[in-house]
């Protein structure tokens, strides 16, 4: 953390093939030890999947799953007289993106016995449909954030 001043955000260009940041920052997302072009090849091969198996554009397929994996609520743990609250919290738009991106990684790569092309196609039509891990996820966040809501004003 500096001392004097907090640093500027880097700004993400998009992607050369659809133009888009979210995409670049999938990738990004995506990609291990450096290797991005192996991310772009994994993620270009399961939109290539996502047309083919929906008929759709797969633009609009992958928008639609991440707009229904990001949380609007979360819970943060807040200490009060040596007691522990989980306190529930609105969740900022960078970070809102930032964990449904990090939830359908996370549970693309828990599924198995597939190439991660199609593990990642599978979740990201799952998602689109409301269906899958990352779902389910975003809705338990949502079911301890609504059940601490007694501790909401413990807000800070």
């Amino acid at each position: 953390m500096p001392r004097r001043r907090r640093p500027s955000r880097r700004t993400i260009l998009p992607d050369p093939k659809y133009n888009s940041t979210l995409v670049a920052k999938f990738i990004n997302g995506l990609m291990r030890k450096g290797k991005k072009s192996t991310a772009e090849g994994i993620f270009y091969k399961s939109m290539d999947i996502i047309e083919q198996k929906m008929k759709q554009p797969s633009l609009k397929v992958f928008t639609q799953a991440v707009d229904n994996v990001t949380p609007v609520l979360e819970v943060k743990s807040r200490r009060v007289g040596g007691a522990t609250y989980q306190v529930p919290v609105n969740v900022r738009t960078d970070r809102r993106n930032a964990l449904a991106i990090r939830w359908i990684i996370q549970f693309t790569k828990q599924r198995k016995g597939l190439p991660m092309e199609e593990r990642l196609a599978r979740e990201l039509m799952d998602a689109s449909r409301r269906e899958g891990a990352s779902i389910k996820k975003k809705e338990d966040t949502h079911r301890m954030a609504e059940a601490n809501k007694a501790f909401a004003h413990y807000r800070w």
